[in-house]
């Protein structure tokens, strides 16, 4: 079985991309929704975020995500401080998972991909694309946001272009052309790649 990474910048729409393969019967591990859940269970990952950042990060058991995003934004060595305690263990818990798989290949669906250095052990990386004001217009109205919070968001990603150069393939999302033949294609290709391996 083949390990595939999906990535993209905020708002690229990586989780639209996502679905489309998960509607093929693709397994996707959704990253930022095991961190939150392993930010939320009892264990090393939690008791070493409240050694480092205090009691105040959990309320009535549960990760306090604006006191958290309060403390590391705008901080670049506590932003760092908490990547370096939740990357290791998602990236261990999605290992654990794509060895459960059985499909022809399965997605690992990550924003911070490259900078977590979660591609290492994935055989390829698809990027999904899109152009700087269309993503800045999908999150305004996604998150109820404004550009300048977006912005200090984007700062904290890869450049759009140094990571679109590092995937294999490219899917792009600007609401021009079509997602569906573009997933369809890197389907194919991977489903030829996985029977070959």
């Amino acid at each position: 079985m083949l390990s595939i990474g999906l990535t993209g910048g905020i708002g690229s729409g990586k989780s639209t991309v996502a679905r489309v393969f998960e509607t093929l019967g693709i397994p996707v591990y959704y990253a930022d929704d095991a961190a939150k859940a392993l930010m939320n269970a009892e264990g090393p990952l939690k008791e070493a975020i409240i050694r480092n950042f205090g009691a105040e990060a959990y309320q009535s058991g549960q990760l306090d995500r604006a006191w958290l995003g309060a403390q590391v934004f705008g901080s670049p060595e506590k932003l760092q401080l908490l990547n370096s305690i939740v990357h290791p263990a998602t990236i261990a818990d999605a290992a654990a998972w794509m060895d459960r798989q059985t499909a022809p290949y399965a997605i690992k669906e990550a924003a911070l991909l490259f900078e977590s250095d979660g591609n290492k052990t994935l055989d390829y990386v698809i990027g999904v694309s899109a152009p700087e004001a269309v993503r800045i217009r999908r999150v305004m109205a996604r998150d109820k946001t404004d550009e300048a919070s977006i912005r200090k968001r984007m700062a904290g990603q890869l450049d759009e272009a140094d990571k679109m150069q590092r995937c294999d393939f490219i899917i792009v999302n600007d609401g021009i052309q079509m997602v569906i033949p573009q997933v369809l294609q890197v389907h194919e290709t991977l489903l030829r790649r996985s029977a070959d391996a």
